[in-house]
């Protein structure tokens, strides 16, 4: 997945597990970009008792850098409160959930809202209430209500905390089983007859913290940004867990002391789950970005474009001849790309190796979005930012598989493969679509209704 149980330590703890982080300017509010971090990755829409939650022993961070710089200058703090309407009781409700202040709702969480800036804090909300989990048709009939209610008015904008549709879309089964991307499967080292990918989370949920922001609450110097040139235009953006140091346990309780420590972070999609090795993957989670520059070399050569040539023969022989470093994911990766090399487009933020994911506030929102995002020609898609529907895991391999090594080595040729390789087929849908009814809304929190657990799965 885009970053789901991606380090062995944040596998076991995925309250804390940071699984997709979107930005990207508002479709039907253009002066405004959203921001949307996943938590909790391959939430079962049936699983009760216990429904899922946010942890109310950790820190969720929200990291905004600005002004083309990779140093952090905006950053909103996230802490929740679960309460319970009747301990003695093990249900979730004990009976239809009709408002945020029903009485059979039982298990309820609220949340703050803080604004750090220039070293000062600034608390914008306090219990502000999460909607419940989609537990039925019987507990939840009108989950649309309920999450609707759900979305509260901050500093100029909006906010939101709770249960999601599941927006990433791969075949995980297929892409970790050796490599294989089941519509090109026939030219496999272990060859199989093509067929179409497995949307492998097409029945999931997820715990999405999304807020729109005005634009001029972003810049550094509070103007609305108009010119894609300007380093002013462009923001870097991470998002982090962390857990207090220490944890005691005693007679059923625990106790949280001492400093918060990062457990998790995610700017760019699937850099520790495919870039970052396996011994070096929980330090990254605890680094910041503005450390990265001792992971270039991970970048510079990266295991997977190494593998596809081994686990495809004959498929991608220009790839294989390859031995220069990777400049341009390198470019695209941790710095942003600079201006000439894709026309009328940059998002860097300096030379400082930095994994955010980038986006050009200068940039309009599309009026045809493409889910190949600049690689389709649509530069208000990935790696521009990210909408909850790109395709960054085919953006990524197209990637890796030598599309874009042209931007920086007009000497180097793609493979024809590098193209269209894709753990999809086209005939499941265009290149401007996306998969799954009812996946992604117009408006505001963007991610559609989550599953509900009496319907899904069956």
């Amino acid at each position: 997945m885009s970053s789901h149980r991606e380090a062995p330590a944040i596998s076991r703890d995925p309250v804390a597990d940071s699984t997709d982080l979107y930005a990207f300017t508002s479709p039907d509010h253009p002066d405004s970009v959203t921001f949307i971090a996943n938590y909790i990755p391959l939430e079962g829409p049936d699983g009760g008792p216990n429904f899922y939650s946010f942890g109310d022993d950790v820190l969720y961070e929200l990291h905004i850098t600005n002004g083309g710089s990779a140093e952090d200058a905006i950053t909103y703090q996230f802490k929740f409160t679960t309460e319970y309407t009747d301990p003695n009781t093990f249900l979730y409700n004990t009976g239809v959930i009709t408002s945020l202040t029903s009485s059979s709702w039982n298990v309820r969480q609220f949340y703050s809202v803080t604004r750090v800036r220039g070293g000062h804090s600034e608390m914008l909300a306090d219990r502000l209430a999460c909607p419940p989990v989609n537990v039925g048709v019987r507990s939840t009939p009108d989950y649309h209500a309920l999450a609707a209610a759900a979305v509260h008015p901050l500093d100029g904008g909006w906010v939101f905390a709770g249960q999601r549709r599941e927006g990433f879309y791969v075949d995980l089964g297929s892409i970790f089983d050796l490599g294989v991307l089941r519509p090109f499967q026939n030219d496999h080292l272990i060859p199989l007859p093509a067929v179409g990918g497995v949307d492998s989370s097409k029945q999931l949920n997820v715990h999405s913290i999304a807020i729109q922001v005005p634009k001029r609450h972003l810049t550094r110097h509070g103007e609305l940004p108009t010119d894609p040139a300007s380093a002013d235009s462009v923001i870097g953006v991470y998002t982090t867990a962390s857990r207090r140091k220490s944890t005691i346990l005693e007679g059923g309780r625990t106790t949280d002391v001492g400093p918060w420590v990062q457990v998790s972070r995610l700017g760019m999609p699937l850099v520790n789950e495919v870039v970052i090795p396996i011994g070096k993957k929980d330090f990254w989670n605890s680094t910041d970005p503005i450390h990265d520059a001792q992971f270039v070399s991970d970048y510079a050569h990266p295991q997977l474009a190494g593998l596809l040539p081994v686990l495809y023969p004959g498929v991608f022989p220009n790839l294989a001849a390859y031995t220069k470093e990777r400049v341009d994911l390198e470019a695209i990766l941790l710095t942003g790309i600079p201006s000439g090399i894709i026309s009328g487009f940059q998002n860097s933020t300096g030379s400082t190796p930095a994994d955010l994911l980038r986006l050009n506030m200068a940039i309009p929102p599309s009026s045809s979005p493409n889910r190949s995002g600049i690689l389709g020609g649509d530069l208000a898609g990935f790696p521009n930012g990210r909408r909850v529907f790109d395709d960054v895991a085919t953006i990524e391999i197209r990637a890796i598989a030598g599309v874009t090594i042209p931007l920086v080595d007009p000497t180097f040729t793609p493979d024809g493969a590098a193209g269209v390789v894709s753990d999809f087929s086209a005939a499941q849908f265009s290149s401007g679509q996306v998969p799954g009814s009812g996946r992604y809304i117009d408006h505001f929190p963007y991610l559609g209704t989550p599953l509900n657990g009496f319907d899904v799965p069956r």
